[in-house]
């Protein structure tokens, strides 16, 4: 409906007292309201799985980088702890 339709109600001065005469009772925004939300929690609940499920990912892929990298840290460590054991068997062997 357009603004110049007497039924629209969105119309602003009806003098009929009829649609668009006032504002909206409390109770038919209540029921607006409740009605946007039953029809936007789908998709709601949709893109904050799909949210969750990429923030999920994300976190698992840093931590095994992580990982990684501490992981390789410690097989450097471990080996140059195996040369140095391997230096000093050497020697005492001599």
């Amino acid at each position: 409906m357009s603004a110049t339709d007497p039924g629209d109600p969105v119309t602003p001065d009806a003098p009929d007292g009829g649609p668009g005469a006032g504002s909206p009772t409390p109770s038919a925004v209540a029921d607006l309201r409740q009605r946007l939300r039953q029809l936007a929690q789908p998709l709601v609940d949709t893109i904050d799985a799909r949210l969750a499920a990429q923030v999920d990912a994300r976190v698992d892929e840093r931590v095994e980088a992580r990982l990684r990298d501490r992981l390789a840290v410690i097989e450097r460590a471990i080996a140059d702890l195996d040369r140095a054991v391997a230096a000093l068997e050497a020697r005492l062997g001599e």
